[in-house]
């Protein structure tokens, strides 16, 4: 645990903290054990005395009581310090995955070749100039009534975002996940339990009034709609697929993706999200991997698979993959999916275990992002724009857009 702290950039000395509260909780506890002990085998001599020798006995009792209080105020504070301490810790990292900061990943494909357009003869035009030509993106507009980083998606802008939810929520039908449309308002409970209120906690809205968080994804109420339960090992694994609007702060990037919908404060999003066993983590999270992969596939978007380092990884993930599709007018690959294998990390604070011959244990939970509405807009239309201002609908979306196949500017 030191050494999965130390290569995450996280505080190691937590560990040692905890081992000591812990050592004091067990200590405090076994103290405040024999002191009961004590009490239990006094309360009986006290009944059988008499004059002096009751009298100091009874002295005695008040004595124990005292200490008996005290010792369990210490066990108390030991133990709530020890939980906290626990709390802080970010998930064991897997060895495989790469050790370093938020550059350090390392590419494991690259998929497509990104279009060479000074070939084809003319200037890609960025997303927002493109929306702007179709009548799908309304950023000015969006400004004016929620702020910066809000947006309007218009006409074919919004039947695009619902044709690539319907498109996502059938791919993971048919790969038999239980379609869910889930909260966007949660307890703390869900929120700390998934590990979000932690490093992530400055991007997360929270309402003070009611104490709820709105979610930055549907990983949160997935992850929590099994709280507190016990799953019968035969039914796993369970996959569902979540849609929800997703709500983030965006602290600490001031100045970057000031321009158009890459970097917003609210997104639709449909998460994939699974309950297993941890001996077939490691497996599922290929599964998820490749159930996005074959999504941007069907897409026909060019896109690289990073292996993400331990220094960028969340507290929750053990390790994550990233798919970063080209976005041509950055001439950079851009996130616009993530899967990630939490083993067994939020099902130990959610309280959910697994039931496999009569045993009880904890689970394993997974994520993985099937589509995030706005980033996957940016790249269809950066992709695959013509030069008249036009874009091509790629085939698998046309028959969720009413059979269209090319997005026209408005005249």
């Amino acid at each position: 645990m030191r050494a999965s702290q130390r290569v995450r950039g996280e505080d190691v000395d937590v560990v040692d903290a905890l081992l000591s509260a812990d050592e004091r909780r067990r200590s405090s506890g076994s103290r405040f054990d024999e002191l009961r002990n004590e009490q239990r085998v006094l309360g009986k001599q006290v009944a059988q005395a008499k004059g002096e020798e009751k009298t100091a006995l009874l002295q005695r009792t008040k004595e124990l009581a005292a200490e008996v209080k005290a010792a369990d105020a210490e066990q108390s504070a030991a133990k709530e310090e020890a939980d906290r301490l626990l709390r802080s810790l970010a998930n064991l990292i897997d060895p495989a995955a790469p050790v370093g900061g938020e550059e350090d990943f390392v590419t494991l494909e690259e998929i497509g070749t990104p279009r060479d357009f000074a070939a084809e003869g003319f200037e890609p035009r960025d997303h927002v100039e493109l929306g702007q030509l179709l009548g799908a993106i309304d950023t000015e507009r969006g400004a004016k009534v929620a702020g910066a980083r809000s947006y309007y998606l218009t006409g074919p802008g919004a039947l695009l975002e619902l044709a690539l939810v319907n498109m996502a929520i059938a791919q993971a039908t048919a790969a038999g996940f239980i379609p869910m449309i889930t909260p966007a308002l949660v307890r703390p409970a869900a929120m700390d339990g998934t590990g979000f209120l932690g490093q992530a906690a400055e991007n997360v809205y929270h309402l003070p009034e009611e104490d709820k968080y709105l979610v930055g994804t549907s990983e949160v109420p997935l992850a929590a709609y099994h709280m507190d339960e016990i799953i019968e090992a035969d039914k796993l694994p369970l996959r569902y697929a979540g849609y929800s609007s997703c709500f983030r702060r965006e602290a600490g990037t001031y100045g970057k993706d000031t321009r158009g919908i890459i970097r917003v404060h609210q997104f639709e999003k449909v998460e994939m999200f699974v309950f297993t066993t941890p001996e077939d983590a490691e497996n599922e999270h290929r599964r998820l991997l490749q159930w996005e992969k074959d999504f941007l596939n069907a897409l026909e978007l060019p896109y690289r698979v990073i292996d993400v380092a331990s220094g960028d990884l969340g507290s929750s993930a053990a390790r994550k993959f990233d798919i970063e599709a080209w976005i041509p007018t950055q001439g950079k690959y851009r996130e616009v999916t993530s899967t990630s294998n939490t083993t067994e990390y939020q099902a130990r604070r959610l309280s959910i275990r697994m039931r496999e011959e009569g045993k009880t244990r904890p689970l394993a939970t997974l994520n993985g992002t099937l589509v995030a509405v706005p980033r996957t807009i940016v790249a269809i239309l950066e992709n695959h724009q013509q030069a008249d201002g036009s874009v091509v609908v790629p085939e698998a979306l046309r028959p969720y857009l009413g059979g269209r196949t090319v997005l026209e500017p408005v005249k």
